[in-house]
């Protein structure tokens, strides 16, 4: 993985896209890892947690170490990733969190921001995808946004590539696909709270 344009990206633009930033192999052995069970995607955190299909229709399952190696290797690159952020940017992220996303034709995610200035511990998102073998006609893109709304990326789910990007800048959605679609969706954290009590994850 080529951190350091990842990280110049981010301070420039706020904003980076990463392709190959797995092997087709390790990919293929995260798709491995794919669960059998999903869980219905929310919106909000803690007890203003609550589903809602008019924004989101995809499914979820939170990745966990010592799952699978794969998960081990991939979220051992999630945590060289953090330390060099806090290293060069200086963000004070001491947590990540992450979860497999499925979105089954015409699953859709509308235009949302991950995290308000101000009011959310989340401070830098990453999207991974999974998917070989992605075209033009198989939709599903991710569409980013300026804040003031104007059009600035869309990009398709193509595997291996790694989106990554400042929580409270960019809105975003993801368009229906027309077949199936993987991608792990995940969140840089700092923590919130005051004193020794820590942030709850989600």
């Amino acid at each position: 993985m080529n951190t350091l344009s990842i990280i110049d990206d981010l301070a420039t633009h706020g904003l980076s896209v990463c392709d190959q930033f797995l092997t087709a192999q390790e990919v293929a052995d995260l798709h491995a890892c794919l669960p059998e069970q999903w869980t219905q995607a929310s919106i909000g955190r803690e007890q203003k947690q609550h589903t809602n299909t008019q924004i989101r229709t995809d499914k979820i399952h939170w990745l966990e170490r010592g799952h699978a190696p794969a998960i081990d290797l991939l979220l051992d690159k999630m945590s060289e990733l953090q330390l060099a952020l806090n290293r060069h940017l200086f963000l004070g992220l001491f947590e990540y969190e992450a979860h497999f996303a499925k979105y089954n034709p015409g699953d859709f995610y509308a235009k949302h921001v991950d995290a308000f200035k101000g009011r959310s511990n989340r401070k830098v998102t990453t999207v991974l995808y999974l998917n070989h073998d992605w075209c033009e006609e198989d939709g599903g893109e991710i569409v980013i946004y300026h804040a003031d709304g104007s059009h600035l990326k869309t990009l398709w789910p193509q595997a291996g590539r790694l989106v990554t990007f400042l929580s409270e800048e960019f809105p975003h959605e993801v368009l229906p696909a027309k077949r199936q679609r993987f991608s792990i969706a995940g969140w840089y954290r700092i923590n919130g709270m005051s004193g020794h009590r820590v942030d709850p994850i989600r």
